[in-house]
């Protein structure tokens, strides 16, 4: 090897072992800092004192850079005083009447909460780091019947790409040829593969596990479900919670308060109470240090992003600390419907046949004509008869789609229409097993009849079906004392039918887009702090004026950028985890400040009775903003 090549090699080595300690940085600081402070006490014991200032010299400046860094330059910027410059003040302070320990003890305690800090801030940006690093760099295009390796940034709408097992998707797509289990973890949190054939969708991130798949590009690289997951996790982290700006706008003030009074106990305490030069200044530099808010600006941030990354490690992606910290005050949710409470897609739910007729026979053939529809019904008919019938579909010798009605075919010589009870005839509907279609459609089922050689011969029954895990979702936001309230598009009878079966506590039908806003605003008047959980376009105007918004994960792309909450499993019982872990994190917030302003105030009127030395009060002051910080990370679990 060139020794240009060796110092290449040992240059790239350089930067990768910088990269690696990067992160690590202020605790290794921090450290250092502490081994300073160790070496310059063991040099003023032993009689040394030139060596022990220059040693608690350097563990000023190694432990103290990164935050006076960040104080001074924030001061500039904001034009603001700061936590941080407090600290400056409080250690130069110490030095200068002699105490060299105790401001190398305090810049060390500052620096230890300050990698704390850094370390829940990192956790959080592990969580997208981990995320982006499941999205392949490369996939293989089938061209011309050749396949060729591109990067996935190249892949455009429409192109096919085939992933073998043990693959990761590279992009969202539709299956085309072939079928797998896919482990969907990364993007549903759901541990159990989902079995996938074709017509069937796989996004980007998850991972093939057992078949050979050709899947066609749905989406472009930079607009697919993993995308966006990695977006509302960035935006999550930059947008601020009530609490946290509150306690911000408070910092500035209260700094320039705690300066005032510091000031003032430099000189009034001679003056009026006749302490020495000394002791006022001594009981000054205390105060300096005991009456910075540290613990009080550092109960907020660590809570609030642990609690995000919490939650986007289980499917619930929060767009900011705003909107989890307003879940815990929910008073009422409105839910859409389709899609949201049900599975948003009609299934079959009885076939009533006339006697004498075989039904699985009757279905093959219903299923025959249905499967030249595109229409939902007919899909579910033709899904209906895929699970039930095991024949192939066969084309009828003549079909005709009477619009509005239903359809006409010819099969064998035989004349068959299916449609609704009008296209059949409204007197034999009633007539037919007993008016049993009266009973189905009062429990919210689309009857389709069908008709052979002009008599009426059998009824399906297709209702959009309540998912399985509606009614526990709503049972557990009942339990939490909260209002569920059902706001649909759907007619009174189906609405009242789905409501019922869904558990929730009312609801409003026949509902347009304007008027579903019209009664978020209604209950937002009546239950003050609201919720609107949908999927669709139509809940778009709903979500956006309701306090927090929440999306289904398979919605639209318009829901999820309107919603401030995404549930990214569908999974509707994620909600009452969300506000569990809305409550939690307020709950640890609350404990935080209570305890900050509690110990501050100990503190303070220790050091004006003249109980408390400074040693005692840098341990007592930065021990408690540790301490905020640890609590914090509990929400990590």
């Amino acid at each position: 090897m060139s020794s240009n090549a060796k110092s290449l090699t040992k240059e790239v080595q350089n930067i990768s072992f910088i990269e690696k300690i990067k992160p690590h940085a202020e605790l290794i600081a921090a450290s250092l800092s502490g081994v300073l402070i160790v070496s310059g006490w063991l040099f003023d014991k032993y009689g040394n004192g030139a060596d022990s200032i220059v040693a608690y010299l350097l563990a000023f400046v190694i432990g103290g850079f990164a935050k006076a860094k960040e104080g001074i330059e924030a001061t500039y910027e904001n034009k603001e005083l700061n936590v941080e410059m407090l600290m400056i003040f409080a250690a130069v302070g110490s030095a200068i009447i002699g105490y060299w320990t105790e401001g190398a003890v305090l810049i060390f305690i500052f620096a230890v909460s300050g990698a704390l800090e850094t370390y829940t801030m990192n956790k959080s940006h592990k969580e997208i780091s981990s995320l982006m690093e499941l999205q392949p760099e490369e996939a293989l295009l089938i061209s011309n019947g050749y396949e060729k390796k591109v990067p996935v940034s190249e892949l455009l709408v429409g192109d096919q790409i085939l992933i073998k097992p043990g693959e990761r998707v590279p992009s969202d797509g539709m299956i085309i040829k072939g079928q797998t289990n896919i482990d969907e973890a990364a993007i549903t949190g759901e541990s159990m593969p989902v079995s996938k054939g074709e017509q069937e969708e796989v996004f980007a991130g998850t991972v093939n596990m057992t078949g050979s798949i050709t899947v066609q590009v749905t989406k472009a690289s930079d607009d697919t479900l993993f995308q966006k997951i990695i977006q509302l996790v960035q935006s999550a982290q930059s947008e601020k919670s009530p609490s946290q700006l509150f306690i911000e706008r408070f910092e500035g003030t209260y700094v320039k308060v705690v300066l005032l009074v510091v000031i003032a106990m430099i000189f009034l305490p001679y003056f009026l109470l006749g302490w020495s030069w000394h002791e006022s200044f001594y009981r000054a530099m205390i105060l300096l240090v005991v009456a910075s808010p540290c613990a009080l600006v550092a109960s907020i941030m660590p809570a609030t992003l642990s609690a995000i990354s919490n939650g986007a490690r289980h499917g619930i992606l929060v767009k900011g600390g705003v909107h989890l910290e307003n879940l815990s005050h929910l008073e009422a949710i409105a839910f859409d419907k389709t899609g949201t409470l049900t599975k948003g897609k009609p299934e079959v739910t009885e076939v009533i046949v006339k006697d004498g007729l075989e039904k699985e026979n009757l279905i093959w053939k219903a299923a025959s004509i249905e499967s030249h529809s595109n229409h939902p019904l007919a899909q579910a008919i033709v899904k209906y008869a895929k699970q039930t019938v095991s024949k192939e579909l066969f084309h009828p010798d003549s079909l005709e789609d009477v619009t509005g009605w239903g359809v006409k075919a010819e099969m064998n010589g035989d004349q068959w229409k299916i449609g609704k009870a009008a296209f059949v005839g409204k007197e034999n509907v009633d007539k037919f097993a007993d008016g049993k279609a009266k009973d189905l459609a009062s429990l919210g089922n689309t009857l389709v009849f069908i008709e052979i050689n002009g008599e009426l011969s059998a009824m399906i029954a297709m209702k959009d079906v309540v998912r399985e895990e509606t009614k526990v979702a709503i049972d557990h936001l009942k339990k939490q004392g909260i209002q569920t309230v059902m706001l649909t598009g759907d007619s009174e009878k189906t609405a009242r039918a789905i409501a019922t079966e869904s558990h929730v506590d009312e609801f409003f039908a026949e509902c347009l887009p304007e008027e579903k806003v019209d009664q978020l605003k209604q209950l937002k008047d009546k239950y003050k702090t609201v919720a609107m959980v949908g999927d669709g376009i139509n809940d778009a105007p709903a979500l956006a004026i309701a306090n927090v918004g929440i999306a289904m994960g398979e919605g639209t792309d318009v829901a999820l950028e309107t919603a401030d909450i995404v549930l990214m499993k569908n999974d509707l019982p994620k909600i009452s985890e969300a506000i569990r872990l809305s409550q939690r994190m307020n709950k640890i917030i609350k404990q935080n400040v209570i305890f900050s302003i509690t110990v501050i105030m100990l503190l303070i009127a220790s050091n004006f009775f003249q109980m408390l030395d400074l040693p005692y009060g840098v341990i007592g002051h930065e021990g408690s903003t540790i301490l905020v910080i640890l609590n914090s990370l509990r929400l990590l679990k």
